[in-house]
């Protein structure tokens, strides 16, 4: 076996068994998750009309690059919903359909991570908290993860000024998280600038994760992304930049397995020949379905509409127990706890019959601070009477605690 595999730390939800194990909770209480990102909204009917109406194409091998349609249809859509006025979003070079962006954010990291660097080992910059595809995918590519604290005293944003110099120098690959998971912290025009500019500087590829982007507040300020800057800044081909983009939270689809890697048009070449070899193309029927999706908002809207409803009422019972607040975007809430957050978790589950995630479980102590310590993370994608019910339940153990 790969000797790395070894230096992979259990999963979140592995650990969050673990922690539950034994424990029988209320039997009068059916369970509530909110520990899992899982959307449960109903999967758009176009969506859906477009896979059954294309069950034929299960009969083709489908190519890596993806049907012209699709790869048309999500340039298109990035093009509007990111304003790429001044550098254009080529279908044929810059755009590859993915299945789901999690095999994409881990395989990118084994296509462009040399193992060595300046005779060195290689050093992956990413956001604590973070995703844990971020840090296997570095350690298993053979790199080390530099993690970048983000906390209440940041904005719960990167700090690229912190990297020390050397660290830059050996550093091939840089995820960001834009809304982040599980903070709802979103990345501002100058931070992207900041970074694009370092990028060029240091000559290593940011990548993006950009799967939140969809989900906000304020019909008239989406989250900026990536290519948006990119864009204004004129960067041509998108050079160093590349975007995450899926339909999992956007269209409430998680098993379509479906998304999109667009920018750099050099390095998508490059991918395109990795992923040829990787083998992960996506079954004709789910392009078509894709297809459709990516060509349609009304569903998005909709989909915003119900996410604000849940915080609306579910923020309403929790904010006078728990130091909680509304994210800039995205479905979670990063509340402070008055205690430990695995004992929190274990006593809510045995009390309550409610499932949240240690804050810890998503984040590593780094420069002596775990951004996770007495955090949990609270995944709002059930129906909202069970998101209020859950938000209550939660009331009434923070309530006993005294």
């Amino acid at each position: 076996m790969n000797s790395r595999l070894a230096s992979l730390q259990p999963y979140p939800f592995q650990r969050l068994a673990q922690l539950i194990q034994g424990i029988a909770p209320p039997a009068g209480k059916s369970v509530i998750r909110l520990s899992m990102g899982e959307p449960q909204h109903a999967a758009p009917n176009l969506v859906l009309e477009a896979l059954k109406a294309n069950l034929a194409g299960l009969s083709n091998y489908p190519v890596t690059m993806g049907a012209t349609e699709l790869r048309q249809a999500i340039a298109l859509w990035a093009t509007r919903r990111f304003h790429l006025t001044k550098v254009t979003l080529q279908p044929e070079r810059n755009v590859l359909p993915v299945a789901g962006t999690r095999e994409a954010l881990f395989s990118i990291a084994q296509a462009v991570i040399d193992r060595r660097v300046n005779s060195q080992r290689p050093s992956v910059v990413m956001p604590n908290p973070f995703y844990q595809i971020y840090e296997g995918a570095a350690l298993l590519a053979g790199a080390r993860p530099y993690f970048l604290n983000t906390t209440e005293a940041n904005g719960f944003r990167m700090d690229f000024a912190s990297v020390p110099e050397d660290i830059w120098q050996k550093v091939p690959l840089v995820y960001v998280c834009s809304p982040g998971n599980p903070t709802g912290a979103v990345l501002t025009h100058d931070d992207f600038a900041k970074l694009i500019e370092l990028a060029q500087q240091y000559n290593f590829i940011i990548a993006s994760d950009e799967c939140y982007s969809e989900i906000y507040f304020d019909e008239a300020k989406p989250p900026v992304g990536l290519l948006q800057v990119a864009n204004d800044l004129g960067i041509k081909d998108y050079r160093h930049c590349i975007v995450f983009h899926s339909l999992s939270k956007r269209s409430s689809l998680p098993g379509l397995r479906s998304g999109f890697v667009a920018g750099d048009g050099e390095l998508m070449q490059q991918y395109h020949q990795y992923r040829t070899y990787q083998g992960c193309a996506l079954p004709p029927p789910t392009q078509a379905a894709s297809t459709a999706a990516w060509s349609d908002e009304a569903h998005v809207r909709s989909n915003r509409e119900q996410y604000r409803a849940k915080f609306e009422a579910v923020l309403e019972i929790l904010k006078p127990v728990l130091d909680v607040d509304k994210p800039e975007a995205g479905f979670y809430l990063w509340p402070k706890l008055p205690k430990d957050d695995e004992r929190f978790t274990r006593e809510l589950y045995a009390r309550e019959n409610v499932l949240v995630l240690p804050g810890t479980y998503l984040s590593r102590e780094f420069e002596g601070v775990n951004p996770g310590q007495n955090r949990v993370r609270l995944a709002l994608v059930a129906p909202l009477p069970e998101c209020i019910e859950a938000a209550q339940r939660i009331r009434n153990y923070v309530e006993s605690l005294g």
